[in-house]
């Protein structure tokens, strides 16, 4: 039996002035059954099925609002068209569309389903969509016209993509099924699959350092597992008046999870709002406008915010809550904050195998600038050596998350070795470097591994070489981040080219295209270095640490 906060939306902690009361007396009640469509849409139906749920904005400025009464009738009627199209318990549906109400449907109506949702970012190439739809296995898909030529063009390659739906066809087309109309002719009663909170409800792809990234498969626990983590961060998520919104993509567990589901969960309505190119003067426009007062916002979002002329000069913000996560914040940010939007800016720590496990709330603890947060209730994270030792303040170690835990993934899809290789001696091992100060705070150091952090994004280096090595004038390449003051960042790739090319503006130009159309528009080397040789192992291993130690030496960071 789920938790009576559970039922009615409540938040899962007890509001106090106090981290430490905050911490040491919380406790988890997983229930044995629970289902995150049911959870996050039709609980809070039957409480109020006028309650608004999702504002959706247009290009146009237009609004078009749905309540939880409709967004359960409209699920039911997408649960129901699924298993019409013969989809059964455990069958993957992949969702290719930005922040949309068709969006929040699908992923919501395959859970009520049974269904295991795969969220894919509209910007992926060709390659990156083949990849994670051949290793989900995804048996059905729902994007838009502007995507669906990608999805085209690999139809032969997709044995296991048996639907195809389109939301904006207006009709059938050769290929898909348009998808509103299929959904209008299901009835809008369904009785949801009673799951298991351990049953599996979402992969979501995470970037790997060698080789094509693994899939995080999730539980439904999952979201009950983000919510201590994400009350925190949002000073309380839940306050009356509270309305949310994030610039980041549905794709990435950050605007899924950590935004809309959690603040679905306490009835929250949401923003359905993503702009092609993020615009920080008219992010700041659609909040004033909206009243938006919950956002989620990577730092560099907040940096070219910051550039702007005083926000509240020129729009009248209600921000109550504002987080932030993906790299650190940092002095500057946390102060600009205070300055210009009126509040201290809530940092966080987590990654997609397992979210939000560090936080800091303003309303109960100091900011330390620089600091990740103390552990989120419910989480026990600390700093350990290579054999699972929890090391002193102050010594630098493995950043890693005791196991079990909600919110910690399954397994990785189909590779039980990588599994395996972060879950040792009761640890998950998140992959980071950092230390513990003496008042419990965590300080992220480095990463453990070759994963690139550029505007917010986790961006593993394997699948990029690959693609780079594609290329007919890439004999062998090598891929780092190098700093970058915006983007905390960028993405470097030193290339040795094939006998009879050359490099130059041309062959960088041609390079940096082939990478930006077959992987994605935020993965592409914005920095391109032609060389005769790369630092290899004796067993024919690149070595990304010595050309990362030769790019510090050159400005002398070291």
């Amino acid at each position: 039996m789920a938790p009576a906060a559970w039922e009615n939306g409540q938040s899962m902690l007890t509001r106090t002035d106090s981290y430490d009361r905050l911490y040491d007396t919380f406790a988890w009640d997983i229930p044995a059954r629970f289902n995150m469509g049911v959870d996050v849409c039709d609980k809070n139906a039957a409480r109020d099925t006028d309650a608004p749920a999702l504002i959706v904005t247009s290009a146009e400025g237009d609004l078009v609002t749905y309540s939880f009464g409709a967004l359960r009738a409209l699920s039911n009627q997408t649960a129901n068209m699924f298993q019409a199209h013969g989809l059964a318990r455990g069958d993957r549906v992949a969702v290719l569309l930005p922040q949309s109400v068709e969006a929040a449907l699908t992923h919501v109506a395959a859970w009520k389903a049974g269904l295991i949702s795969v969220p894919l970012f509209t910007l992926f190439g060709e390659d990156a969509l083949n990849f994670r739809l051949v290793d989900s296995g995804a048996a059905a898909l729902v994007t838009d016209l502007a995507n669906y030529p990608k999805i085209a063009a690999l139809a032969d390659v997709l044995p296991d993509l048996k639907q195809v739906y389109v939301i904006d066809a207006g009709a059938d087309g050769a290929g898909f099924t348009d998808f509103w109309g299929a959904l209008g002719r299901a009835s809008d009663a369904f009785r949801p699959v009673d799951t298991a909170a351990d049953d599996p409800g979402l992969i979501i792809y995470t970037s790997g350092t060698t080789g094509n990234p693994k899939g995080a498969l999730h539980a439904h626990r999952c979201l009950l597992g983000h919510l201590p983590g994400v009350e925190m961060f949002h000073n309380f998520l839940g306050q009356p008046g509270d309305l949310m919104w994030t610039p980041a993509d549905w794709a990435w567990i950050g605007g899924l999870m950590n935004t809309l589901m959690c603040a679905w969960h306490h009835g929250v309505p949401v923003v359905a709002h993503r702009a092609r190119k993020y615009d920080p003067e008219e992010a700041l426009a659609l909040m004033a406008r909206l009243g938006v007062r919950n956002t989620f916002m990577p730092p560099t979002a907040l940096r070219l915010m910051s550039k702007l002329p005083p926000p509240r000069d020129r729009h009248a913000l209600n921000l109550r809550s504002v987080a932030s996560a993906g790299e650190p914040v940092g002095t500057e940010l946390i102060q600009w904050g205070r300055e210009a939007l009126g509040l201290t800016i809530n940092e966080f720590y987590g990654q997609t195998e397992c979210n939000v496990v560090v936080a800091t709330c303003a309303e109960i603890m100091e900011a330390k600038s620089g600091a990740m947060g103390r552990p989120a209730p419910g989480h026990a994270v600390d700093v350990i050596d290579g054999d699972g030792n929890i090391l002193p303040p102050g010594r630098e170690g493995d950043l890693a998350c005791r196991a079990p835990d909600p919110v910690l993934l399954l397994e990785y899809w189909k590779n039980p070795a990588a599994t395996q290789a972060n879950l040792r001696d009761g640890w998950w091992r998140m992959g980071d470097t950092g230390y513990r100060d003496d008042e419990g705070y965590l300080w992220f150091v480095g990463r453990g591994d070759d994963v690139i952090t550029s505007a917010g994004y986790r961006i593993g280096p394997g699948e990029i070489e690959d693609c780079l090595s594609r290329h007919p004038a890439v004999q062998l390449a090598a891929v780092i981040g190098v700093p970058d003051p915006i983007r905390t960042e960028a993405v470097k790739a030193f290339i040795v080219l094939m006998p009879g090319f050359e490099g130059g503006t041309t062959t960088e130009r041609d390079i940096r295209e082939f990478v930006k159309t077959r992987l994605s528009s935020h993965e592409y080397p914005r920095q391109i270095e032609f060389v005769d040789q790369l630092p290899m192992t004796a067993t024919g291993k690149i070595k990304r640490k010595d050309l990362r130690d030769a790019e510090r030496a050159k400005t002398g960071d070291t």
